[in-house]
């Protein structure tokens, strides 16, 4: 595996270098748990890493919950940026930190290679879409999942992601290219089901680029005042089909049996999709006031008992990370011996 050069509790910018002496400390700790990522703890907090792909180190950032003890294995969340923006600034956008310390689990957001139009800021290569970006950003998100397994002790069968806007066509393109990596994925003003194509003067999902790996649990935010990425459809090259064809062909992908339970209440409508293949789900929230930005706690998601008794009250994020903490991947990955399941959440 390649050896990851980072430190704990660090600033949000750029990566960080081990000492010579340090670097060979980790080589000789390289032992069985250390390969698996479990047996090394590391400091609670913000931290950054790298990310070897395509013979190049990119940054990532990571969020270490108090909890962490190197030896129980945590869920992961992946967490992808818009566009003209950065991981820190997604972290503050989505909160997607501040869960994972209070649930538990390990947060993870990467970098876009292209420059965003604002110093600082990046967006997403996103395949089919974008041109002339020279490095490969499905790659490099591949190759992050990998270095996130090997470097911390995670369960496998428990790694999602989440995207906002460009981050969330990129999240959707990479699972329709067949990368089978998340349990489930959320989308915030982003959800999308493979290139748009024309055809008989209706704008719809071309079927031939999206052919996800296997069924996977969905669960998309849009706001009815959004006009960057319009519920409708329409907007730029990139968007065209509307938000309910995309959420359509998902459910075809996926196989659900259902043709989709619809609920509305003065702030929202409510779409699901049951009876998926290999206990799929499909969850979507249209906001009728909101507009492109993430819906932080402008709408509060409500859990009910069978008395009608509020039982919890979560923002977007919140409600994301509700959908996803019981959804697990299909494949089990045994433990060895010291290593131990926690569920967070």
């Amino acid at each position: 595996m390649d050896i990851l050069r980072l430190r704990g509790r660090l600033r949000p910018e750029g990566p960080i270098r081990v000492t010579a002496m340090g670097l060979l400390l980790l080589i000789g700790l390289a032992g069985p748990g250390f390969a698996t990522g479990c047996g090394q703890a590391f400091e609670h907090g913000r931290m950054t890493f790298t990310v070897k792909s395509g013979g190049i180190e990119r940054p990532a950032f990571a969020h270490i919950p108090a909890n962490y003890d190197g030896k129980s294995r945590l869920a992961v969340v992946f967490d992808f940026h818009g566009s003209n923006s950065s991981p820190a600034g997604q972290f503050r956008r989505s909160g997607w930190d501040a869960v994972a310390e209070h649930e538990g689990f390990v947060a993870v957001a990467l970098q876009g290679s292209l420059d965003g139009q604002f110093q600082g800021t990046n967006a997403w290569n996103v395949p089919g879409v974008t041109h002339g970006g020279k490095l490969d950003d499905e790659r490099y998100i591949k190759d992050a999942v990998r270095t996130v397994k090997e470097t911390f002790c995670v369960d496998p069968t428990r790694i999602y992601a989440s995207g906002y806007s460009g981050g969330g066509r990129m999240l959707s393109q990479y699972i329709c290219n067949g990368h089978a990596d998340f349990a489930a994925a959320g989308f915030v003003m982003g959800l999308r089901a493979g290139f748009p194509v024309e055809r008989d003067g209706v704008w719809q999902p071309d079927i031939t680029s999206c052919k996800p790996g296997n069924p996977i649990s969905i669960i998309a935010f849009s706001g009815m005042k959004d006009v960057t990425n319009p519920f409708a459809g329409g907007g730029k090259p990139y968007w065209q089909y509307g938000g309910e064809a995309a959420l359509k062909r998902w459910a075809e992908l996926d196989k659900c049996e259902s043709k989709g339970n619809l609920v509305s209440d003065p702030a929202m409508t409510a779409l699901s999709y049951s009876g998926c293949a290999g206990g799929a789900r499909i969850t979507s929230y249209l906001l009728k006031e909101n507009t492109h930005a993430w819906p932080a706690r402008s709408v509060l998601f409500r859990t009910f008992d069978a008395d009608g008794k509020v039982t919890s009250e979560r923002d977007a994020t919140g409600r994301m990370w509700e959908f996803f903490k019981n959804t697990r991947a299909p494949e089990e990955t045994p433990l060895t011996a010291g290593e131990t399941t926690k569920r967070s959440g």
